[in-house]
């Protein structure tokens, strides 16, 4: 008989946490409970930056952008509604402008109009619909490596994607663990990769049917950032690993034509992940930019 592997991720989060001086928090979205880490408070010269995770992913996957980033400043970092410690519900929507209007209605609840959006792939798609919806909008919107964006001009964004990235990000045995983590960097084999397989990957292997459902609910409408993103957009930087095999770097192209005033960064040798791969290039990169669109 097979032993399960025992899921060490909880106390590990735990753990972070503590390192992090961060504040575990809840509140209800939605009808989820929404759990997020919060570090500092709004105020003048504070600015809230709200940091969103990608798909399969969660809110520790901020874990050393918060190492490196000003202390001062206000930090909100969720686990989306379907992830890490917040709720999921089996008949519930997942898709980009659902998910936007779920942080809309969570951030309304914080006394600030100095906000920055900042997303990884799927978190940089839904941080650009919810970039649009806010009022006040956003000072400034940071977009990393982001789903939803197309890959060449000829891209009807308002068809539904298919997409055989599932067979990457949603892990159906420990060899898929193995190869998801591999994947999201720069494609090859590595130490970090294969430690976060050992440690995430009991937690991702009890998600498969709700990873399942929430993927087909983005690739529904996968373009729907597409549509958003243009000369009404807040400022916009934009932050992509040219070793990407999720989201590859001809998207970055598409950036010159749609928001041309973006700041563009493309690091090199980075894949999916410059948050984690990068981490005090990305976070310096963002701390300049929030400072020149801040209050």
């Amino acid at each position: 008989m097979r032993i399960p592997a025992p899921n060490l991720w909880p106390a590990a989060r735990t753990g972070q946490r503590f390192l992090l001086q961060a504040r575990r928090r809840t509140a209800l979205v939605d009808g989820h409970k929404m759990v997020f880490l919060e570090r500092g408070a709004p105020g003048s010269g504070n600015p809230t930056v709200v940091l969103i995770h990608g798909f399969a992913a969660m809110k520790e996957n901020w874990a050393l952008w918060l190492q490196r980033l000003p202390r001062h400043w206000h930090l909100l970092v969720p686990d989306l509604p379907g992830f890490g410690e917040s709720d999921y519900r089996p008949h519930a929507c997942y898709r980009y402008e659902t998910q936007a209007r779920r942080l809309e209605q969570w951030l309304a609840g914080f006394n600030t109009n100095d906000i920055h959006l900042a997303g990884s792939s799927m978190g940089g798609a839904i941080a650009a619909v919810l970039a649009h919806s806010l009022d006040p909008k956003p000072r400034s919107v940071t977009l990393l490596n982001s789903a939803g964006i197309p890959e060449h001009k000829d891209v009807d964004i308002h068809a539904p994607l298919r997409s055989d990235r599932d067979g990457i990000l949603i892990p159906k045995d420990w060899k898929g663990v193995y190869r998801m983590f591999n994947s999201v960097g720069t494609g090859k084999p590595t130490v970090s990769g294969l430690a976060m397989a050992g440690l995430l990957g009991p937690d991702l292997l009890g998600r498969t049917d709700a990873l399942r459902h929430i993927f087909s609910d983005m690739v529904a409408d996968a373009l729907a950032p597409a549509r958003y993103l243009g000369p009404d957009t807040p400022p916009l930087q934009v932050q992509w690993g040219d070793r990407d095999v999720i989201t590859p770097t001809p998207c970055v192209d598409w950036f010159g034509s749609a928001t041309p005033d973006a700041e563009i960064h493309v690091f090199r040798g980075v894949g999916h992940l410059p948050m984690l791969e990068t981490p005090a290039r990305s976070a310096a990169t963002l701390e300049r930019f929030v400072h020149r669109h801040g209050r």
